[in-house]
């Protein structure tokens, strides 16, 4: 079984630009080696006007959330850091 292609935010905002400055969904389509019907599919969730018509798995749902995560996992490996300089510089007592 073949696996799904994906696709950047990005290059689906410039296929669908393209198509519209070219006048053709299936000739762009062809050219960028993609279904007519999938770019046909772009097209309309950007006509949509949705605040985010590509929400896939690069593309965080809620930016605020996946900055509170980066940050997380920041400030744990931060604090393993610290925890492993404690243990160096606290030797026990003779």
């Amino acid at each position: 079984m073949a696996s799904r292609k994906s696709y950047t935010q990005e290059f689906k905002q410039e296929a669908v630009t393209l198509a519209k400055e070219r006048g053709s969904v299936a000739q762009t389509a062809r050219d960028l080696g993609i279904s007519g019907n999938v770019l046909h599919v772009w097209k309309n969730a950007i006509e949509a006007k949705t605040e985010n018509p590509f929400p896939g798995h690069g593309n965080p749902r809620d930016a605020e959330l996946a900055k509170l995560q980066r940050e997380n996992n920041r400030l744990m490996e931060e604090n393993e850091i610290l925890k492993k300089a404690v243990g160096i510089f606290t030797k026990p007592l003779r």
